[in-house]
């Protein structure tokens, strides 16, 4: 079975980058990267130290609910490419010791016993054998250690 990892849509990060409300009704913060590991959540790559960068809140889901998480992200605060959709897993995610993937109904609530921690080299196989259940309709990939969103995993 193919996949295709999602980065956040374009049209919704060109308006974050010019100031549009997050999903709490704020404006993005803007700063300057100390470098470190800052996922840009568009272009799926870490953002460099001196670059300018946004932190904003994201509820990854269509409408408000009880399990419709929502929390800080960042993005480029300048325009970037998106991360092409495709199987193979961006390179940042092979830098980190592990990442939380979690399946998801077609009612967007959480398919409990779903969620595990996983090593990014493994991701695209774990999300592959979690698409054999048929209640997941799509996956998220989160931080191991904070829980924040990375991107969203589909089937291809």
């Amino acid at each position: 079975m193919s996949i295709r990892i999602v980065a956040l849509d374009t049209e919704l990060v060109r308006k974050l980058q010019n100031g549009g409300l997050d999903a709490n009704g704020q404006a993005p913060e803007r700063h300057i990267a100390a470098g470190g590991m800052m996922p840009c959540r568009h272009c799926l790559t870490d953002i460099k130290a001196g670059e300018p960068y946004l932190i904003l809140s994201l509820r990854p889901f269509p409408s408000a609910q009880p399990y419709a998480e929502q929390g800080p992200i960042f993005l480029h605060a300048e325009a970037c490419e998106r991360h092409p959709d495709g199987e193979e897993v961006p390179e940042m995610f092979l830098t980190r010791p592990g990442v939380l993937v979690r399946g998801y109904g077609a009612d967007d609530r959480i398919v409990y016993g779903t969620g595990k921690i996983v090593a990014p080299a493994a991701m695209a196989a774990a999300a592959q054998e979690m698409f054999g259940d048929s209640r997941i309709d799509y996956i998220h990939v989160r931080s191991a250690s904070n829980n924040c969103y990375q991107c969203r995993i589909d089937r291809g």
